[in-house]
């Protein structure tokens, strides 16, 4: 097989949020490239921070982009913090990277 049939492969993998086990897949280049973006806005505006994270766990986690924005005011913000925070790692950016 060579790499033009992978494009559009998406790779998965099971993490808990609030004790539930539930689906999240890796960001595409052109997710992260707009969650980049998107983070350049919250050196003027610090509650551009929630827009991203919903930009995020809507990208990846299994039928998350059927939530509505009051259906996210509903989980607890350390719950979702972290599931983010899963998500960019299992994508290969965070804060895994040594030194920092």
């Amino acid at each position: 097989m060579g790499i033009k049939e992978l494009v559009g492969k998406r790779m998965s993998k099971v993490v808990k949020f609030m004790g539930e086990d539930i689906k999240i897949t890796k960001l595409s280049v052109s997710e992260v490239m707009r969650i980049q973006e998107d983070a350049k806005g919250l050196e003027k505006d610090d509650s551009e921070g929630f827009n991203i994270l919903r930009t995020v766990i809507k990208s990846s986690v299994e039928n998350a982009a059927e939530l509505t924005d009051a259906d996210f005011e509903t989980f607890p913000m350390d719950e979702l913090s972290k599931l983010s925070t899963e998500i960019m790692k299992f994508s290969g950016l965070g804060e895994d990277k040594q030194g920092k």
